[in-house]
């Protein structure tokens, strides 16, 4: 049974936590790795390098729109296919996220919390909240309130 008293507040605690840890992330690659050398550790793992800034700025700018709820949903949408990589480059290091090189048991954990987020929605305190329309999943489209 869902609270409908609480579960906005739930689903904005929800979102305020991953939008602060994209920002944390974004934050961490510039003033600890440096951009240098997350571009170096892409190049490692298989990506290119030149992929350090626009991955740095999907987590800055994405993690502020959805703390802000500026249409977070569709936001969490967007930065999936980033926690999925994330999760993929760290498989092989294991499960626990302190082992070296990091393991998969976080990036796993955000993966499934952006996901809850796109499916419970926004919740209260957004600034542009996202509604996804229509009764099947063929239309599956955001409609902008």
């Amino acid at each position: 049974m869902i609270d409908n008293r609480f579960a906005p507040y739930g689903a904005f605690a929800l979102r305020a936590g991953l939008g602060i840890m994209f920002i944390a992330h974004a934050y961490l690659k510039i003033a600890v790795f440096t951009v240098p050398g997350f571009a170096g550790f892409l190049g490692q793992v298989g990506f290119p390098g030149f992929l350090a800034w626009p991955i740095i700025l999907a987590e800055l700018i994405g993690g502020l729109a959805i703390l802000t709820g500026f249409y977070a949903r569709a936001v969490s949408v967007v930065l999936l296919p980033v926690l999925l990589g994330a999760l993929l480059v760290h498989a092989p290091n294991g499960w626990v996220f302190n082992a070296p090189n990091g393991g998969w048991e976080y990036p796993a954990f955000l993966a499934l919390a952006a996901l809850a987020h796109i499916l419970i929605g926004d919740g209260a305190l957004a600034m542009k909240p996202v509604a996804f329309t229509g009764g099947s999943t063929a239309s599956l489209r955001p409609r902008i309130s």
